[in-house]
């Protein structure tokens, strides 16, 4: 039975996505707090911010959960067909 390959993301990846997100999200909540407008503009824009944030999350993890369940399926069904194949004999007669 052969393994599917387990794709794994490197220290560094990981360690420059955190940061990248970790600089956009500062850059743009920066940006909010000094936008010259009164207060209720910048906690709306504040509140928007914090919805595309968890909306992203949530996507990415609905992604994940997908692939994940891609991930099993193909397992079972290669589980399956190397039963069948172990199974099957050419020469046998019937």
């Amino acid at each position: 039975m052969t393994q599917p390959v387990k794709t794994t993301t490197t220290t560094a990846f990981y360690i420059q996505a955190v940061i990248s997100f970790g600089l956009s999200v500062t850059a743009l909540g920066l940006g909010i707090a000094y936008l010259p407008v009164t207060a209720w503009v910048r906690a709306f824009m504040g509140l928007g911010l914090l919805y595309v944030v968890t909306s992203t999350f949530t996507l990415a993890k609905c992604v994940r959960d997908r692939n994940e369940e891609a991930s099993v399926v193909s397992r079972v069904d290669q589980a399956r067909l190397d039963k069948l194949l172990a199974e099957h004999d050419p020469f046998r007669n019937d």
